[in-house]
């Protein structure tokens, strides 16, 4: 990846957002980002060849307009004419395609250390994103725009989202005796969400508590291991017991409902077990709205439902 540092001679624009996450530095001819792995990228003009190696980037950068842009998409998206790439294939396949941008996640960089490298030597960029609360997420969507000319359309997408979430909480906000839930991350191993993840923020939107607030990160990530007992030991005040359904977590209902011990907590009585796509609560896409209000419609139907937040 190409290193750069500014001459302190130039007039600079500066925009750091919050520390340790993006830095970006402009003028007329020249911006420098950094990305999530602390790497720093010179762009004198948007790229316009670009594979995507996270479906979230490319679902953000399908919502920024971009298109014939994108030359490469992961396995697990489904863009109809666009290569398919993995971190798992050779350098050479990237290289015949000629991108000049990849855009990856910190693990994939810590993973696989030696494509990275290859792109980087080869010329190409890598941009490297994993937003992990809210506020990180539109951060993120602005570098991606300041990547590929769509600076405008990015914060655009930020504006329409924080719109829709103050109307969504003008209707959670009102909402007598609010429900506690229990959200779980992963089944079993036992986990949660950490206060703060977007998974808790798509809950708390939507009016409800989090009855794990008291979770603490595994190794700084947004998981945190709970535990059955801590689980069990609150029992009694789970309204509402939410799971995951994704790459990392593939629970069904019964599998929760029959778990040894869960016949004491009060969601699994009352038969209020609910899966939602993880796509929709864990990642940093604009799709964290729908997150958002199918919680809304599982907590508060009548309030979420028809004559509520559509």
């Amino acid at each position: 990846m190409i290193r750069f540092f500014v001459n302190t001679a130039i007039l600079i624009v500066c925009l750091v957002f919050s520390a340790g996450f993006v830095q970006a530095a402009e003028n007329d001819d020249i911006l420098v980002l950094q990305d999530h792995t602390g790497a720093s990228l010179q762009v004198k003009a948007p790229f316009t060849r670009i594979i995507s190696l996270y479906g979230a980037h490319t679902d953000n950068l399908r919502n920024l307009g971009l298109d014939e842009e994108i030359i490469g998409v992961s396995p697990s998206d489904h863009w109809q004419g666009k290569a398919v790439f993995s971190y798992h294939d050779g350098l050479e396949k990237f290289l015949a395609y000629k991108p000049d941008l990849v855009f990856t996640r910190p693990m994939i960089n810590h993973g696989y250390p030696r494509l990275i490298e290859g792109l980087e030597k080869a010329g190409i960029a890598v941009a490297s994103f994993q937003p992990s609360t809210v506020e990180e997420m539109f951060e993120y969507w602005v570098s991606l725009g300041m990547l590929t000319g769509k600076t405008a359309e990015a914060r655009e997408m930020v504006s329409r989202f924080k719109e829709e979430i103050a109307r969504i909480r003008k209707i959670s906000d009102a909402l007598p005796n609010k429900k506690r839930v229990y959200f779980e991350a992963i089944h079993d191993r036992m986990r949660t969400f950490t206060p703060g993840s977007m998974a808790v923020y798509a809950l708390e939107a939507a009016g409800g508590v989090n009855a794990a607030a008291d979770a603490t990160s595994v190794r700084g990530t947004n998981i945190a291991y709970y535990g059955k007992e801590r689980i069990l030991s609150k029992a009694s005040e789970i309204d509402v017991f939410l799971s995951q359904d994704g790459a990392m977590n593939q629970p069904t209902l019964s599998m929760i409902i029959n778990e040894p011990g869960f016949e004491i907590i009060k969601a699994v009585r009352e038969g209020q077990v609910y899966i939602v796509e993880e796509r929709l609560v864990s990642r940093p896409t604009a799709a964290l709205l729908d997150g958002v209000r199918i919680i809304g419609e599982i907590l508060y139907p009548e309030a979420f439902g028809k004559g509520g937040v559509q």
